[in-house]
């Protein structure tokens, strides 16, 4: 990675803050995107400090669409080309849909989770393909196994593995994308970095998702009673 350079959304924090360091112990220059400006300062500092020859911290919203257009622009002027587009930055929302007092009120879990991938990746194509680069992006095992009274965020997720599964095709074959299913841990990250680095088309983590993901495939009605047990159960 050395000479190249890395876009990471929602870096200020999480595995966005983990895939920084991982991708700058491998000499990658970063540009970090996240809200919080006093967090990303101290995830540049470090990052710096565990090799990256040079951070930009950007505080930006990815569910605004200029605001996006703004940090991909800022790190094309600073650094000059774009390798690697890490679409990491999410929310979570739980609660039961018939429990939810308005169903607008999770509006922003689509607008940050879907639109906040699309909208830099929409940006950042003709950079990425002069590079023949990639495009990361962070889903969740939740698109995948459905759990309840996550319904928002799970659709949001779904959205997200069908678009980017749809635009393999189309970027093909200058751009290649890792999609990645995964719990929310840092020892995720470099797993994450060494499969986008190989071109690998999914990162699952911990591996062990898999059997989970293939049961689903083979006897969703096994899932749904365990789901059904497990929500019933934990109701006072």
């Amino acid at each position: 990675m050395k000479g190249k350079v890395v876009l990471i959304t929602g870096a200020s924090s999480g595995i966005g803050e983990q895939l920084a360091y991982e991708y700058g112990r491998k000499g990658a220059a970063l540009v970090i995107v996240a809200r919080r400006e006093n967090k990303l300062q101290k995830v540049a500092e470090r990052a710096r400090g565990l090799g990256s020859p040079d951070v930009l911290p950007i505080c930006a919203n990815v569910a605004n669409v200029n605001e996006c257009k703004r940090f991909v622009a800022e790190g094309i002027n600073h650094f000059g080309r774009l390798d690697h587009l890490v679409n990491n930055a999410g929310v979570v929302s739980v609660c039961p849909v018939e429990d939810a007092p308005d169903t607008t009120n999770f509006t922003p879990i689509m607008d940050v989770n879907f639109w906040g991938s699309v909208y830099p990746t929409y940006f950042a194509i003709p950079y990425l393909k002069k590079t023949r680069g990639k495009i990361v992006v962070n889903s969740s095992i939740s698109a995948w196994l459905h759990p309840p009274t996550v319904s928002f965020y799970v659709a949001s997720k779904a959205a997200l593995i069908s678009f980017y599964e749809a635009m393999r095709v189309e970027l093909a074959p200058e751009i290649t994308i890792s999609m990645v299913p995964m719990m929310n841990c840092s020892t995720c990250a470099k797993s994450i970095v060494e499969a986008a680095c190989q071109g690998q088309r999914y990162v699952i983590e911990p591996k062990w998702f898999s059997v989970l993901i293939m049961l689903k495939t083979l006897c969703p009605e096994l899932v749904e009673l365990y789901y059904y047990y497990r929500t019933f159960h934990s109701k006072p």
